[in-house]
């Protein structure tokens, strides 16, 4: 039965990543089509077509390897400032120079004079921005609506402030794990009675509101006594009993140790939906995490380089799709989950990977999306410095000339990939 879980999580999540690269590509699409921008194809992987249909003039289409996309935007790299692109181009020399000559000709193949104000390097520099951008948004969106579901829908996993169970002795987090032996103190919580099933109402007077708050309640009170009020079988039951003091992890830096006040028990955890204040939070803590991902990938692939040949696996670098794949069976065979934990698992899971593509999409580099934003936004600049001073209008941002730099970044890229699947096959992240 789990094969079978195992392997409907990783086909349901391959689904998703698919239908999340179709929406990516209609976010440049549709924009390109209502500002007039020939579009000539709009296809879904990569490799042999597979299905394809033409509509107007348009062709959509499956690729054999359905990871990744691609719209046809016509002119997106605009010809040379001196050139007829009707005209037979003429032979360069130099590598970079010759392969950007071809890069101009194959644009400039199939359009006739009816096509030249629907180019894309002749439109406004910001329909070029909301083109280029509508992609990356959509994958915002996307992680959005899917954090959403699982936030106010689902809800989230977190303690409460009931009592699950109550530590026979106090253990360090050093010890943790061990079996309490006759040395060992009773714990303060044990002494004053506490029961499974108790809900903590207040503490030393304070009204208890959450697990978190009667945490560091707990934990500032040292060893002396402490006033505990709980509620059980519909009645408030007080007690007085002193907390005791044991070396645990810092909740603020859980590399370090501290002393702290320790009573002895455990929450029930129970799943709480929550508002969109919460959505906009989690976005935010998602954001700065993926964003520090990216900024030292680098340094993360030397690791997953490392870990191909034999060294550990870190659990928190990056992962292909393969990996990713992987992850979501384990997530949802992992700790015998409720259909819906599943659910909501797959669901973070997806929505992380598109918060991932956006951002990772809005790097100021081509072949990404961020390398046409920038030329947008830096013909923006340019016209409108010229305006101010008077001067001549210094017309488009000619993106080809970058084309060196993309084909590096592109080659990068693909070593990237080639690297993750190799260590997601041989050296996997694994959650258990």
């Amino acid at each position: 039965m789990n094969a079978l879980i195992y392997t409907l999580g990783v086909v349901l999540f391959v689904l998703g990543v698919i239908i999340s690269i179709a929406l990516h590509e209609v976010g440049h699409m549709y924009p390109a089509k209502k500002f007039g921008i020939k579009v000539t194809q709009y296809f879904v992987g990569f490799g042999n077509t597979v299905w394809s249909t033409k509509r107007g003039e348009t062709e959509y289409g499956i690729k054999a390897f359905p990871l990744g996309g691609y719209v046809k935007l016509v002119g997106m790299l605009p010809p040379a400032r001196t050139a007829d692109p009707h005209e037979v181009r003429a032979t360069n020399t130099g590598l970079f120079t010759q392969l950007v000559a071809d890069a101009r000709h194959a644009e400039y193949e199939h359009v006739t004079d009816a096509d030249l104000d629907r180019l894309f390097y002749r439109k406004p520099w910001w329909q070029k921005l909301i083109v280029m951008s509508g992609g990356p948004l959509v994958n915002v969106a996307i992680s959005v609506v899917l954090f959403s579901i699982v936030i106010m829908g689902f809800g989230v996993q977190e303690a409460t402030t009931k009592v699950s169970a109550v530590s026979d002795c106090a253990i360090s987090d050093a010890e943790a794990g061990r079996a309490c032996t006759a040395s060992d103190p009773v714990t303060p919580a044990r002494t004053a009675g506490l029961q499974p099933g108790d809900r903590f109402v207040s503490f030393n007077g304070t009204e208890i509101t959450s697990w978190g708050q009667l945490t560091r309640l707990i934990r500032g009170n040292g060893d002396r006594e402490a006033a505990i009020v709980v509620e059980r079988d519909g009645r408030e039951v007080t007690s007085q009993v002193a907390t005791s003091v044991i070396a645990r992890a810092s909740l603020d830096d859980p590399e370090r140790t501290e002393k702290v006040g320790f009573l002895g028990v455990e929450p029930v955890r129970d799943y709480v939906r929550h508002g969109p204040g919460t959505v906009a939070s989690v976005m935010g803590d998602y954001t700065s995490a993926t964003v520090g991902v990216i900024v030292h990938l680098p340094q993360r692939m030397v690791d997953v380089g490392k870990a191909a040949f034999g060294a550990e696996r870190k659990a928190d670098g990056p992962i292909s799709v393969v990996g990713a794949s992987r992850v979501a069976g384990e997530l949802v065979t992992v700790d015998q989950p409720t259909w819906g934990e599943r659910a909501s698992r797959l669901l973070v899971l997806l929505a992380s990977l598109n918060l991932f593509l956006a951002l990772f999409n809005f790097v100021p580099l081509l072949p990404l999306d961020g390398g046409h934003i920038a030329g947008a936004l830096w013909e923006a600049v340019r016209r409108g410095w010229a305006r101010l001073r008077g001067s001549p209008d210094p017309g488009y941002v000619d993106v080809a000339r970058m084309l060196p730099v993309a084909y590096g970044v592109g080659a990068l890229l693909l070593v990237m990939g080639v690297v993750l699947i190799y260590a997601d096959i041989v050296n996997p992240v694994r959650l258990s």
